[in-house]
Order: C-alpha cells, then structure tokens, then sequence
C-alpha cells in the first residue's frame, strides 16, 4: 500500500476526543482486476454522489456540535470527528479505515504519528459489507465500532463480534414486521426484489421460510445487477429492460424490496430506463425495508417518483431533531474542514467552484449562497431521516460512553507530581463495557442497548405519498414494537394509508387467484405453489360462509346447509301431527275401519243365535272382531307428538293386539280342520272341539308375544327422541325404539305365527266346511303376510313421519284384509242373504 489514493474526501474537525466515521455517499465505479496485468492505482475511473447520503455527514457533524455545547457531557472535553467515504468499493474501505487509525496521508501501518488524533470509536457503515470491511480491521485492534446497517455484518470472528455495536434494533424483527405487515392485509402472493449478492439470497432466505410458515407464497425473486455488472453497460440495459417489462406485466400486486443502498440504486435505475423506454407503467405497492429512501441522483433528474406512491417502508422509530434544519440552513460550502460539502454542493446546484480544475463552460459558478431548501425533497431533505437519524444516535452512544468512563476515572483518578492529575485519555478497548450498558438520553429521546449491542427501539411503518412536483410526504402509520407483549408487537391504522392510484383507495388483493366466495372452498392446483387453487362447490351438507376457506363445514345439529351452501338455516321439527292432512287422512283411514269393525261386531252380536255366527265359535269370533277393532285404533298411538307414555305403549300394544288376532285367526283354522276330524266315526278329536281349545291357543299365543313386550319395557324400552341427521332439513321427532332388536323379535314372533296360520289355513282350503272359512282365512292371511314383507322395506327406506305412515298403513292394511276376507262373506250372507243362514241349508252344504 505504498500508494494513496486519487479521491481522499474527508471531513475532519480537532477536538480532544476524534470519533471516525466511514458513510457511503460517493460511487466510484473502477475497472476489475484480471490479474493479467497491473492494476491501475487511478482506482476511481468515475464516481458520483448519492445526494440524500451526504446528510448522513452532516447529522454526524451536528451531533458533535451539540455535544460540545452541552456542559452535562463531557465538560471541559471537546469531541472531534474524521469522515471518510467507503465510495462502495472494498479496497477502499480498507485504505480509508487504516488511514483512521493511523492518521496519515500515506497508510502506514501500526505507525501512530500522533496518539491525541488516534479515534476512540469508528461509527460505519451504513451497509452490512462496509460494516464487514471495517469491522475486519477494528476488531483486530479492538476498537469499537457502532454500526447503523439493520442487516448485521456477518462476523464469524469472536474479537469482530465484541467490538461491534448496532444503533439500529434487530434484524429479525423486520422480517416479523414484513410477514405480519403482509398477514394483515391478507396478501399471500408477493414477489421479492433483492440485490444479486450473498446478502439479497440471505434475505430471500430468511424471508421464504418465514412466508412458508404463515401461509404467503412468493411469486416471483428479481435480482438486481451488483456494482461489478455496471461496467457492461449494453449488458445492464437489457437486463433492465427485461426485469421492467416483466413487473410490468406481472399479475403481482404487492412486492417486497430490499432497499440496500446499491439495491435501491439500481431499481431506480430501472425505472428510470424503464420510464425513457415508453415501457408499461410498474403499478404495485412497494414494501420497502428499513433505510428506504428517495435518493435521485443527477442521472435521474426527470425520473416520475409516482411509481412509489402508496408504498410502505419500515424505519427506525425516530424524534424530531430540534435545530437541524437551522444547522443546514447555515452551511457554508466553503468549509476548510468538511471535504464532501463542496463535491456535493456541484452536482446539487449543477454549478463549479471557482478554483474547481472543470470547464465552466456548460455549468454556472457556485456562489455559496444557494439554499438547500430549494432542492427537491428526492434529492434532499431537510429534516434528519431515518438512517442519518441512527448516526446522530450513534455519535450520542459514544459521547455518554467516554462521559460515564470519565466520571469513573474522575472518581478514582491517579495523582501525579503534587496535584496535577493524570490525563484522561483511555485506550480504546476500555470504552467496551460502558458501550454495552449505555443508555443515555439525547436531544430526540431515550435510547438503550441490549447486551447484543443492539438498539432497543420499534420500526415505524411509513405509507408514502408523492407529488407531481416530486414533492412526497411521510406518513406514519403503523409501528412493530417488540418490546411489548406478544399481542400488541404489531399495530396498524389502514384507513389513514394511501394506496397507488391504480387500487382506488381500496385495500389491494395480493393472492395467486381470487377468493373463493361462501359456499366454495380451496383445492389445490396440481405443479403450482400452495397458494394457486382452485375454488370447488362444498360437498352435500357442508357449507362455507367466508371468502377463501380452505374447507367446508358442517352446520350445528340443529341446522342444515342452505342451496348455495353458504350459510346454515335452522331445521324444522316435524312429526306425524293431526294438523296435517296426511295425519287427519290416516286418522280417518283408521276410524272408518273401526267403525265398520263395530258394526259388523254389532250385527254379529245381533243375529249370534243364526247358525252363520254360531258355525265357527260365537266368542272366537267376537274376539277376533274386539282384536280387530283395537288394531284400527292403536294406530291412532302412532299420531301426534310423541310422549313417553305412547313411546312405550305404540309398538307394544300393536304387538300384544296384533298377536292376539292372529292367535284367533290361528284358533278359528285349527277348529275348522279339528271340527272335520272330529267328524269321523271313532275319532278321539271331539274332545278337543271346543272353546277351551281355542282359548288355550290366544292365550298360550299371545303371552309369549306379551311376554317378549314385557322384557323389552323392563331392560331398553322405547323413549321419545329428537332425530337430527336422517333428514338434511328436518329435525324428526320420534319414538326411539330403544332395542332394534326387540322390535325384530315383537314383528319376527308375529309374523311366525301368520306364517302357521296360513299354512294350516292353506291345507285346509278344501276340507268340506258349511262356510268354507278354511279358504277365507287363507286369503286374509295371505294379504297379512304380504303386507308385512312388504312392510320391511318400506320403513327401512323412508325416514320421519313417513316411517311411522308406513307402519300405520301396514296395520290398516293388514287388519282390513283379516276384517274383509273373513268377515265380508258372512255378512253378506247375515244382511244380503238371510235365506243361507239356516239350517236347512246347512244340513244341504253338510250332505
């Protein structure tokens, strides 16, 4: 390192501490080394200046000022300060950083000239590579360095580590700020813009994992070309045409940027080729990190900033900095000490300096009396921004630093010769320990860091809002604190917010596709990231009542999904009432019946002494009529709203009923076939004829069939219930049967005895009988078992009060055809035919 550099701009102010500073404002683009040949030491073949970058200079400067009025800090000290420029480029952070420590022209290396200029603290840089580059040399000599970049250098080094502080709050918390940022608007498909290097593919890194685990998907990463790319400039020109022409037409309305000093650089440039290109115009909401900024440089003079209306960035919560804008308002650009005041002040004012070695043909004369206040506020601004907001802290951190070692040392100092006291000048590393535990309060408010050496303090959220005249406000409104609780980290006030023109004030849509609307939920897409699906109609008797769910529902028990699946409406309660008319019908269809079953047991009782009635048992017949006619009216049990008390007595009852007539049915066919044995000389049958026999069989019948209803009330007998899920929209009142099985025995044991009656009616049809009732019994139960096979299916099939229909229509059914095959006959005779109900024409039947 034998030879300095061309560009050695400095700012430097004596004092008898000096506190170091590295800013990046300048650009120096140099040619690359190939190692072919060698280099060229006119490293700064070009350079300009990031305009807005030089009030990082200046914030550093007035914090010294402050300090150095203020007698509670450091009395009888002055604080000194020595800026250079990193101009971006590594060698030359090194070289700048070395000239530093040793205070020379020519780097000469561990050579200390003079110890009183050697810094106590180095505050740089404003990115996490220059904070590298310095931070490789400061640890080495363990002096302190306070960085103001929210991305931290990544040191690996334990020394590197010990000796650097952040005045900015931890990085993680941006990225919690971004997701949760994004999670409040709902936005789910965002793209990503970063620079090309190792700290964009951090970025990208840390950012996709934390979208994965909160459901955001990234639609597309643009990488902006590094400083080493803009040596081809045919090459950069394409490259931005081709990344403008895509985010012009990206179906994307919400991107992500990482605004790092050459990041936002380059995007700018984009845009600015872009706009002189006639391109699409770039229509999304920018979400910018901390440190974004306007920065306009003088290549971007006539760049339309409306492109960034409606964005919002994250910035270091900051005060108002009382005095600043006076402080600016007085600069003088002829300043011996301030280096940069001069190469700024040109290209701002597009002017020269007298004594300046340019042509002054093309440009006017500076006259030092220009007003920065006249500067577009892109290119400069007079109140003290975010990021020059963090050095003017950092300058504070070190000052009450070296003032609480001071009065420490103050405390206990060292006597020598008599009453003199020892100098205080301490040695850099001693200024450790009380940067650590340093909280102190400047002029804008309280500051305090953590035992990582990083700032204790909240991100703003700023919405941007510009002006055709390239004027812009700054909007806060919103913060990311993570100091407080868990559930108040994150706070937004969106009707405050200013969306780009394009979205008409209205919150804009960031998905893959739109919501699915209610009643439709997510499937999704095959190939495509989670967050690209499909909308599909919900299932039978699911709904989905809010937009973009990812699955359908059912309703409550007690409710049922509308047609459109969107909403669930509550179910009727229904039963087989009397106030329907498919209840009065059956009510009717079993009073008709009845009374035609007591009227024919009124004739019958009537004419009991014709040989018709006495033919076949007087009292089995009447039995079987009152059988009959309780079966008609136990199906009136069946209508209404189900009770406890009918629960037990509906299937009970028309199974005791029931069997009792098929036990007379059974009893009569016995008494047809025993009366024509009996017939026969020598039979041993005549004795069995008679009404002990027949009354042996319903009761021995009918107890089992009692027997069995008997067992079912006493272990799980019927009880009312509410049935919610057989019907989509009913709620069915009903008797739960308790036992199903039970109910199978009660209609098995009955129809066992109907399939004996009909088989011993059956071959009995042709035995010789006066009135052939053998045949008649055949028919009746031949339509009673038919009926009941019939039965089976239909109620398994049908649900609520047509179930009960069902049964209730069985029972009619059934008993009408008992009532009418055996019965119609005899009556007919009996009214129609009295003339056949005598004996004379019995004995005719008889021979």
């Amino acid at each position: 390192m034998n030879d300095p550099l061309r560009m050695q701009i400095q700012y430097y102010q004596p004092g008898y501490f000096i506190i170091g500073g590295i800013t990046s404002q300048i650009i120096s683009l140099s040619d690359s080394v190939s190692f072919q040949e060698h280099p060229n030491r006119n490293l700064d073949l070009d350079s300009f200046i990031i305009l807005k970058n030089y009030q990082h200079v200046l914030s550093f400067a007035f914090a010294v000022k402050e300090i150095n009025e203020n007698p509670k800090i450091l009395p009888n000290f002055t604080l000194g300060l020595h800026i250079y420029d990193s101009h971006f480029d590594a060698k030359i952070i090194y070289e700048h950083t070395l000239n530093l420590l040793f205070s020379q022209n020519r780097t000469v290396l561990n050579y200390i000239c003079n110890f009183w200029n050697n810094p106590v603290a180095i505050i740089g840089g404003l990115d996490s590579e220059v904070s590298f580059h310095v931070a490789s040399i400061l640890g080495v000599y363990k002096i302190p360095q306070v960085t103001c970049c929210v991305y931290a250098p990544v040191v690996n080094d334990r020394i590197q580590r010990s000796t650097l502080y952040c005045m900015v709050p931890d990085e993680e918390h941006q990225y919690t700020g971004i997701v949760k940022l994004l999670l409040h608007f709902q936005w789910k498909w965002v793209g990503i813009i970063v620079k090309g290097d190792d700290k964009g593919e951090t970025f990208v890194q840390t950012l996709e994992l934390m979208f994965s685990q909160n459901g955001i998907c990234t639609a597309f990463i643009k990488r902006m070309p590094m400083q080493s790319d803009m040596h081809n400039m045919l090459i950069l020109f394409d490259t931005f045409l081709t990344v403008a022409s895509f985010l012009a037409n990206a179906s994307v309305n919400v991107c992500v940027i990482n605004a790092e000093t050459h990041m936002m650089l380059s995007f700018q440039t984009l845009l600015n080729v872009a706009e002189s290109n006639g391109a699409m115009p770039i229509n999304m909401v920018w979400v910018m990190t901390v440190h974004w900024d306007f920065s306009l440089e003088p290549y971007f003079t006539a760049m339309n900033i409306q492109t960034f209306h409606g964005a919002l960035s994250f910035a270091i919560h900051s005060s108002d900095v009382q005095g600043f804008t006076n402080f600016l308002q007085i600069l003088n650009p002829y300043s011996d000490g301030d280096g940069f005041i001069r190469v700024f002040w040109e290209q701002a004012f597009k002017c020269v300096f007298p004594d300046a070695n340019m042509s002054k043909e093309t440009k006017e004369i500076c006259t030092g009396k220009e007003k920065l206040e006249s500067l577009p506020a892109p290119f400069f601004e007079m109140s003290m921004i975010s990021q020059s907001y963090s050095i003017y802290s950092a300058v504070y951190a070190v000052a009450y630093a070296l003032h609480a070692m001071y009065l420490l040392k103050s405390k206990h100092g060292a006597m020598i010769r008599g009453n003199r006291l020892k100098p205080f000048k301490p040695q850099n590393f001693q200024l450790h320990p009380f940067l650590k535990s340093i909280s102190f309060n400047q002029s804008a408010g309280n500051k305090l860091l953590n035992e990582k050496g990083q700032l204790i303090t909240a991100f703003d959220i700023i919405n941007w809002v510009t002006f055709p005249n390239k004027s812009f406000l700054r909007v806060k409104v919103g913060e990311m604190d993570a100091q407080v609780p868990p559930g108040q980290q994150f706070s937004i006030n969106e009707t405050i917010i200013t969306w780009p023109r394009k979205f008409n004030q209205v919150v804009p849509l960031a998905l893959c596709n739109d919501h699915c609307y209610p009643g439709y939920s997510k499937r999704k897409k095959e190939g495509q990231p989670f967050c690209c699906f499909d909308c599909v109609p919900c299932p039978e008797g699911k709904i989905s009542s809010q937009h973009g769910m990812d699955d359908c529902f059912k309703c409550p028990d007690d409710q049922y999904p509308n047609k459109e699946r969107n909403q669930c409406l509550p179910k009727h309660i229904t039963f087989l009432s009397y106030d329907e008319s498919l209840g009065i019908s059956l009510a009717l269809l079993a009073l008709a019946p009845s009374a035609t079953t007591a009227l024919v047991l009124g004739i019958f009782i009537k004419h009991r002494n014709t040989p018709i009635v006495k033919a076949n048992n007087r009292n089995l017949t009447y039995t079987l009529l009152i059988s009959l006619l309780l079966c008609f009216l136990c199906s009136l049990l069946f209508i209404g709203h189900p009770q406890l008390l009918t629960c037990h007595l509906r299937q009970t009852a028309f199974g005791v009923i029931f069997s009792v007539v098929v036990s007379s049915v059974l009893a009569k066919t016995f008494t047809v076939v025993l009366a024509f044995m009996a017939t026969k000389p020598g039979s041993k049958m005549r004795k069995w004829v008679g009404k002990t026999f027949s009354t042996s069989v319903i009761l021995s019948c009918s107890s089992i069939q009692a027997g069995i209803c008997l067992v079912w009330l006493c272990t799980d007998p019927p009880f009312p219930d509410l049935d919610m899920h057989s019907l989509a929209e009913e709620i069915i009142v009903e008797c739960n049967e308790g036992s199903s099985n039970m109910f199978c025995y009660l209609l098995g044991y009955m129809g066992f005895l109907a399939f004996i009656c009909f088989i011993v009616a059956f071959f009995a049809r042709k035995l010789p009988d006066t009135f052939n009732e053998a045949k008649f019994i055949t028919f009746s139960m031949l339509v009673f078992c038919s009926v009941w096979l019939s039965f089976v299916p239909a109620y398994l099939s049908t649900k609520g009060k047509y179930m009960v229909a069902v049964e209730i229509f069985s029972i009619l059914a059934s008993s009408a055809g008992i009532l009418g095959f055996i019965f119609c006959p005899k009556c007919y005779i009996i009214i129609l035919r009295p003339e056949l109900n005598s004996k004379k024409h019995l004995k005719l039947k008889t021979n």
